[in-house]
């Protein structure tokens, strides 16, 4: 077990390496300066302003001064926010983006493992239909129309919720089940696909003809087993729920890391932008990293590492 966190441990440092290569020099590439206003600038306040950011140096030479700053925990200061580190600005957004980002795997997991369960129990009537059709909607349209429609009907029309504002816990409600919707239908596909599968084994057969509760094999024999692929998505909803607040974030006016980011990206704030792709990076390979762990947990014959093969 040592072994094998030792190694997934290198292969997260080397993952975040390549990520930190390709995204400096993509965002070098883009076109147009981090400064504000560079048009009402002369070429010495620009070659001032280089040198301060050391933007005039090789770009090899800015690659390597920024992997050492970052090796020192350094994530740099920010171009358009005078005299702000991006440590500090992430520090004070991580906390919407997280609430409504965990609220939304929780609702969607929740909701869709009981929609799943539904449609396999009831294989083939209108509530499999219904969920079924739920499932495909939700695939199919993208969560920032969900979060249009649940901010003009519910928000607005309706007047049910805080359609934008972020004054207190009722203004995470809308965009974190706006983000769930795609979490929803992926859970119940998931689990309605796998219990039936794990409805015909012949354990359930044989739990069934000793006269076990139908609850006991439900829970301990059908939706435990079925959890098990179900846990390998995990990894990647999160990742969508992280893209997904970046809009969502937009339309709510959550001042998390989502609008930062996407504001960043539109006025090239370099550091801003290299510091919140690391930060979604690094959370997403330590989430498909528990998710392994999970995985193992889940399913006592899955063995981590070389010391528990035969």
């Amino acid at each position: 077990m040592k072994g094998y966190l030792l190694q997934r441990l290198m292969y997260m440092l080397i993952t975040l390496f390549i990520v930190v290569t390709v995204t400096f020099f993509l965002i070098k590439f883009l076109p147009g300066t981090p400064y504000s206003n560079p048009e009402k600038l002369t070429e010495q306040q620009l070659a001032i302003l280089n040198a301060k950011y050391g933007l005039d140096q090789p770009l090899a030479m800015q690659y390597l001064r920024y992997l050492g700053n970052l090796i020192q925990g350094d994530l740099g200061m920010s171009f358009q926010y005078e005299g702000r580190s991006v440590f500090s600005m992430i520090s004070e957004r991580i906390g919407p983006s997280a609430l409504i980002g965990f609220q939304a795997l929780i609702f969607g997991s929740l909701i869709g493992l009981v929609l799943g369960i539904i449609s396999a129990m009831r294989h083939n009537s209108i509530l499999d239909y219904g969920s079924v059709t739920l499932a495909v909607i939700g695939m199919s349209i993208p969560s920032f129309v969900f979060a249009a429609l649940l901010q003009y009907y519910v928000g607005v029309k309706w007047a049910l919720l805080p359609p934008a504002l972020w004054e207190n816990y009722l203004s995470t409600i809308l965009p974190s089940f706006a983000l769930s919707v795609a979490v929803i239908a992926t859970i119940a596909r998931f689990i309605r696909s796998e219990m039936l599968e794990v409805l015909g084994q012949d354990y359930v057969v044989t739990a069934r003809a000793k006269g076990v509760r139908e609850s006991r094999i439900v829970w301990k024999h059908i939706v435990r087993n079925a959890l098990i692929p179900v846990v390998t998505i995990i990894g990647p909803l999160a990742v969508s729920i992280m893209t997904g607040t970046l809009v969502i974030e937009k339309i709510f006016g959550v001042p998390g890391l989502g609008e930062q980011f996407t504001l960043s990206i539109l006025v090239l704030d370099y550091s801003v932008v290299m510091g919140i792709t690391l930060f979604y990076s690094a959370l997403f390979i330590v989430v498909v990293f528990i998710v392994d762990i999970l995985y193992g947990i889940l399913d006592p014959r899955i063995t981590l590492g070389k010391e528990g093969k035969a």
